[in-house]
């Protein structure tokens, strides 16, 4: 055994992009000879604070790993308990996750009684250090969080210049989000309309030009930019229909009355509720593209799952997203306004599905599992006075 790891984050039965992507890091850890289990959250977040339906899964429980459900995000006692337990056990290395400001108190409490183990090397997985949507408090829970913290790891440029405002000094590497490879291997787009129609009784007809909008619906994704661009004339002249596969995480109505106001009904395909990890393969591998217009980003999970059922992209020109697309290579960037996507949509039915392929398939060789791996390793073992550094 190479040692002892334990991922601090979201988990089964948590939902969502953060506990799939904790589940395939434990994965990974024990493909490559770890003893690692998965702390997660007994409460995640008050029901009053949480946007969408509901915070937990129905999928079965990873066969594989140990998910032990024990953090809450709102009960000091709680944190106590917890950092004393983990200080006990003195793993190797704790990697845990930061995305939000809120879990600050909670995450840093815990790990500073770890800390005093004098033995365990904590390395945060920063997502966000400025959250997309400001709150109180935010500038002091994030640099109480960060201050607990040994090293830091960013998957986008954007990430890392907003830890160096808090954190001068701590080592810190940036990796490319590594690739969304466990909702199976990528279907026809045949094979995946058709599911869609038999399964979900979606109208996907097999000549249709398909644009994708997948994830949850927040006001940063900029929906309202890209249902806007839908009602240009020259798309609607051209057969484009939007398919919409995610829940919403904020207020419904004024979507559903922007698409009433342009008359865009008829282009639309509606799935707006949450998307089993089972069906995640039939949406992406229905559409031709896939589109983020973001107003701001840091990075997408959703470019890794892109990447990894080959399908081309269309991304604002904000934070990350350029950098990880390459424009009219496995994309399109295009600016966050309407008339600028609805040009970017048009040059990617001009350009076809094919043009992008070749060069999908080169991009997604750097989305690698273990080379986060091997990341977390090195910055397991160097001293806490190193500086700054990439890997791309």
């Amino acid at each position: 055994m190479k040692g002892t790891v334990i991922i601090i984050g979201p988990a089964h039965p948590l939902r969502g992009g953060l506990a799939t992507f904790d589940q395939r890091l434990a994965t990974e850890f024990l493909d490559q000879g770890y003893d690692c289990t998965l702390y997660s959250f007994s409460l995640q977040y008050p029901s009053f604070l949480f946007p969408g339906t509901t915070q937990y899964s129905t999928d079965p429980a990873p066969s594989r790993l140990k998910i032990v459900t024990c953090i809450n995000s709102i009960n000091p006692f709680n944190w106590l308990k917890t950092g004393r337990a983990l200080k006990k056990m003195k793993p190797d290395t704790i990697v845990v996750r930061f995305w939000l400001p809120l879990m600050g108190p909670a995450l840093g409490t815990i790990l500073r009684i770890v800390k005093k183990n004098r033995h365990t090397r904590i390395i945060a997985i920063t997502d966000n250090i400025k959250p997309h949507e400001k709150r109180p408090g935010d500038t002091a829970f994030t640099r109480y969080f960060l201050r607990s913290c040994n090293a830091f790891i960013t998957m986008s440029e954007k990430v890392m210049k907003d830890l160096r405002t808090f954190e001068k000094d701590k080592p810190a590497r940036q990796v490319l989000h590594p690739l969304y490879d466990n909702f199976g291997e990528p279907i026809s787009k045949e094979e995946a309309r058709d599911t869609l129609r038999r399964k979900m009784g979606l109208p996907t007809g097999s000549t249709d030009k398909i644009v994708l909008f997948f994830g949850f619906i927040r006001k940063y994704k900029g929906l309202d930019i890209l249902l806007t661009a839908m009602s240009d004339q020259r798309i609607r002249n051209s057969g484009i229909r939007l398919l919409i596969a995610g829940e919403f995480y904020e207020e419904e109505k004024p979507y559903r009355e922007q698409i009433e106001q342009t008359g865009i009904g008829s282009e639309l395909i509606l799935a707006t509720e949450f998307i089993p990890d089972n069906d995640v393969r039939y949406y992406i591998c229905a559409a031709d593209v896939i589109i983020q217009p973001y107003r701001n980003a840091t990075q997408s999970g959703v470019t890794p799952l892109a990447y990894h059922f080959e399908r081309p992209m269309i991304v604002s020109n904000v934070g990350g997203l350029p950098a990880l697309v390459p424009h009219e290579k496995a994309g399109l960037v295009a600016e966050p306004e309407p008339t600028a996507i609805a040009d970017a949509i048009l040059r990617f039915f001009e350009l076809g599905e094919n043009y992008f392929i070749p060069h999908l398939r080169r991009e997604k060789e750097k989305y690698s599992w273990p080379k986060l791996l091997e990341t977390i390793e090195q910055l397991s073992t160097i001293q806490d006075s190193g500086g700054t550094g990439k890997d791309k």
